[in-house]
């Protein structure tokens, strides 16, 4: 009796499509060269022949693994083709293939399509601008979760605060969600809150994928019921890098890629006040804009990928050295300690001091840019407070779907605090106003905001303005209360490390080890900042990342010194 030959799984597609012949073949034979033993390589014409060849993969029950489209296509753009193919594939990976006039092209495709990356033609040779570009792509895809995404579902009201910060929470946590508002048209939001038992008198409610409904979660139940990580694996690491924002995600990435066994711990999500940014221009390594989210979503992998464990919602409220360990306790009272802690907390934005504003919180008024936010403020006019890069890059985000923006700033220009290809970038965009020797004085609203008054810095005059959306970025507020009586900080709060301690020469109070502290140490050995919490330091995301290696680096010496 002879054994059946087991059948083989089919293989995954690699789809290409451009509606010039030659340059569509060109594509195939490459890839055909390089993954064809691996990959069935699938060429269209047209995005209606490829849309139709992607039903067919799917029907057949197969995957496709990456979709490379050509921009410029008669009757369907590389761009609308990859998001109609986004609702068959949405885990392959997407290119988009664009001549060198199309790249602002490109750029939009990042936040419509979620683009992975964009190559320009020609891309010879092959070996130096297409595979190493897929080779990173498809290895992406192949470690990639492809079961079918099971959505969270969320009930609340437009204007709740703390449906606000659900949605939020979710969004910076890249957990795909659904929002169902209760005072829009909206049947399903009914349906969901009937099935769930709920007669909508406490909200939001959360309905897990797999069906269980949360009434007003916290942060910490909801990050436990959608998959994200609270509780460490150990007791002891060789470094926690407490905050995980660019700072913290270069200082996770390089310790676990080192050797160190590492962990990250974060209060509310990875990414910091950076992960909120629409387009970050002046990072290196990409020379036409990366999104905060997609580069903080980046960093985390590549985190996860040297077995970095990454903790969310977990707040800590005190550091303490016991004898050679750095303990650090959470506000639940517990406890993990490590050899080594780099604090990498970042700032918070300061809260508006204006008679109303503050019972408006989450009610239109919004603390970073918020960008869940961005398709309600369709058709409307939004006001900006701040002249720094972070309102700047609000500002051209909310430009795509407000009628109007209105940049408010309390200086005479934006040249002192702005870098100057957004204040470029923000003078060609029409529907961008920007209003000098100007701050918000007050707020008005039932339910939510109605008014804001203005008030000249110069001149006192005020006026009144309709208005139903605010989104502040102003100072930058340490938030290191926490630890006092712990480390040395400045008077307004930012931790003083290495030099700064001691700006006479001399050792830090209570510093008993004979050598001086390293660059970004703090006044507590083996205790390293880095990042904006750091009294004096740049803020910008290059240098904050820049920083985190470098304190992993100082971790080392004091480990081998220690």
């Amino acid at each position: 009796m002879t054994t059946p030959e087991p059948v083989r799984a089919a293989r995954p597609s690699i789809l290409t499509v451009d509606d010039d012949p030659g340059v569509s073949r060109a594509v195939a034979r490459d890839l055909r060269k390089k993954y064809g033993e691996r990959y069935r390589i699938v060429r269209a014409e047209s995005g209606a022949q490829a849309l139709e060849a992607l039903r067919e993969i799917k029907l057949r029950g197969e995957e496709v693994a990456a979709l490379l489209a050509d921009y410029r296509m008669p009757q369907m753009s590389g761009i609308e083709f990859l998001e109609e193919a986004m609702d068959l594939f949405p885990v392959a990976r997407r290119v988009l293939l664009t001549a060198y006039a199309d790249t602002d092209a490109a750029i939009q495709a990042i936040n419509v399509v979620d683009l992975d990356h964009y190559l320009l033609k020609p891309w010879d040779p092959p070996e130096e601008k297409l595979y190493p570009v897929l080779d990173e792509l498809l290895e992406a895809w192949s470690v990639a979760d492809r079961q079918p995404v099971r959505q969270v579902r969320v009930i609340g009201h437009r204007w709740s605060p703390r449906s606000y910060e659900v949605r939020d929470f979710l969004a910076r946590n890249s957990v795909p969600f659904r929002w169902h508002a209760l005072d829009e048209v909206d049947c399903e939001a009914g349906r969901l809150l009937t099935a769930a038992g709920q007669d909508g008198t406490r909200l939001p409610v959360v309905v897990t994928p797999e069906g269980d409904a949360l009434v007003d979660p916290s942060d910490a139940e909801l990050a436990a019921r959608v998959g994200l990580s609270t509780q460490p694996s150990a007791d002891f690491y060789d470094l926690i890098v407490i905050g995980g924002g660019p700072a913290g995600l270069g200082a996770a990435v390089y310790g676990g890629s080192e050797g160190l066994r590492t962990v990250l711990v974060e209060r509310l999500a990875t990414g910091g006040q950076a992960g909120t940014s629409s387009r970050i221009e002046n990072y290196l390594g990409f020379p036409d804009g990366v999104s905060g989210e997609q580069l903080t979503e980046r960093a985390r992998r590549q985190a996860l990928k040297f077995e970095v464990e990454v903790l969310t919602t977990r707040d800590v409220v005190a550091l303490e050295p016991r004898g050679a360990a750095r303990v650090v306790r959470f506000g639940d009272g517990t406890e993990l300690a490590a050899h080594t802690v780099i604090l990498a907390t970042g700032v918070s934005y300061r809260m508006l001091d204006a008679p109303g504003l503050g019972e408006l919180t989450g009610r239109g008024v919004y603390y970073g840019a918020a960008t869940t936010e961005g398709p309600s403020c369709t058709g409307q006019d939004v006001y900006l407070v701040g002249g720094a890069n972070s309102a700047g890059q609000a500002a051209v985000y909310f430009s795509a779907h407000a009628s109007r923006v209105v940049l408010l700033v309390r200086g005479d220009s934006l040249d002192t605090s702005m870098s100057r290809y957004l204040i470029d970038q923000l003078a060609r965009i029409d529907n961008v106003e920007v209003r000098t020797c100007t701050e918000v004085v007050g707020g008005t609203g039932e339910g939510h905001l109605e008014t804001l008054t203005l008030a000249h810095t110069k001149t006192g005059e005020t006026t009144t303005v309709p208005a139903h959306w605010l989104f502040a970025f102003i100072g930058a507020a340490p938030r290191t209360d926490w630890l006092e009586g712990t480390l040395l900080r400045d008077d307004r709060g930012f931790v003083l490390a290495g030099p700064d301690l001691a700006a006479d020469g001399r050792t830090p109070d209570g510093w008993h080890l004979e050598r001086a502290p390293y660059h970004l140490e703090t006044s507590l050995p083996g205790v390293f900042v880095a990042g904006d919490v750091r009294a004096d330091s740049v803020k910008r995301v290059a240098s904050a990342v820049g920083e985190g290696a470098m304190a992993v680096t100082l971790v080392h010496r004091y480990l081998e010194r220690s």
